[in-house]
């Protein structure tokens, strides 16, 4: 987000209830799926909240396609400290399935741990399964 919303402050945390985080559009993208959301009524998704400029916001829709149809942008409920606060989500439009890359759920995974997520939310998202990391060496 510092590189896509640089004018964007973090305006906190929460969780996404009843939702999974999942993965899709494993042939839309070089290096396996892509992190998306489904409606789960016994899951959540650890999320970082932004208060997103409107110069920021054309910047993403441009950045996760959502004017190619390849994301749609969906208004849900997050439950912050105390409180639920209504938040964009950008939704993969694609079939769930296929894995991410490693480094890819690495990314993930350091993401929620830099924003305050549980360390046991933070080491599941290190087990999922995924693509190997390729060391571009071949034998």
């Amino acid at each position: 987000m510092a590189r896509r919303a640089p004018s964007s402050p973090v305006r906190g945390s929460g969780w996404l209830r009843g939702w999974r985080l999942t993965f899709a559009g494993e042939d839309l993208a070089w290096d396996g799926a892509l992190s998306t959301v489904v409606e789960d009524p016994d899951d959540s998704v650890f999320v970082m909240l932004y208060d997103v400029t409107s110069a920021d916001e054309r910047e993403l829709d441009g950045w996760e396609g959502a004017d190619l149809g390849l994301w749609t942008k969906i208004r849900v409920r997050v439950q912050t400290m105390g409180r639920l606060e209504l938040a964009w989500i950008y939704v993969l439009d694609a079939y769930e399935g296929g894995l991410p890359s490693a480094h890819y759920l690495q990314v993930i995974a350091d993401a929620a741990r830099a924003g305050g997520a549980p360390e046991s939310y933070v080491e599941r998202l290190r087990w999922r399964p995924c693509r190997p990391i390729e060391s571009g060496f071949q034998d």
